[in-house]
């Protein structure tokens, strides 16, 4: 009991610095970072000759996936984007044009819902982070979303996090409930674990 509450202090204080370092980049920086994670994840996708690929839509401070949605467009790849059910899991939509507001106010796509059962038929995972370690374990915002999606696939495609390069850390702590991720994409390159 004592370890478990000692890694979720320890992920709580990552957490913390990451937002802080998320929130002072500035417009530009972010910027060339977001240009250089979607040349680096079209180059993936192309390698893994992906047809179908599960994302996310990013908020503000974190590494934008806007570019990368985008040449999944523009290269005909279904993208399939998550949205939060109240039970903890996530249901997912192909990405379209519209976008609402989900759960916690993340924005979310707003076609046909799909059963989480979908993510059986990508060829790659892009996941969200707050920060990777160099094993390979991705320390999430806290709600377990993605543990849950990736934890319940019996086989599952390529997952890979998407982080900036000072995310990217010696050992985050984890859990038994936390899944590890196959690689980071970040502004630098991309890394496999």
């Amino acid at each position: 009991m004592v370890r478990m509450v000692d890694a979720q202090t320890e992920k709580r204080a990552i957490r913390e610095r990451v937002r802080a370092s998320r929130r002072a980049r500035t417009p530009e920086a972010r910027s060339e970072a977001d240009a250089a994670i979607a040349a680096v994840a079209a180059t993936l996708l192309q390698e893994h000759g992906a047809t179908q690929v599960a994302a996310y839509l990013s908020l503000p401070d974190e590494p934008g996936t806007n570019g990368i949605l985008a040449w999944a467009r523009e290269h005909g790849v279904r993208v399939l984007l998550p949205i939060v059910r109240q039970d903890g899991l996530l249901d997912w939509a192909e990405q379209g044009d519209a976008i609402g507001e989900g759960a916690f106010g993340l924005p979310e796509p707003t076609g046909e819902v799909l059963p989480p059962t979908v993510l059986c038929d990508v060829d790659l995972i892009l996941a969200p982070a707050s920060a990777i370690d160099r094993r390979g374990m991705r320390l999430g915002w806290g709600r377990g979303y993605f543990d849950k999606a990736l934890g319940a696939l019996a086989q599952r495609p390529p997952v890979y996090a998407i982080a900036f390069d000072d995310e990217i850390l010696d050992v985050v702590p984890d859990e038994a409930h936390d899944q590890p991720v196959d690689g980071a994409i970040t502004p630098s390159g991309r890394l496999t674990f």
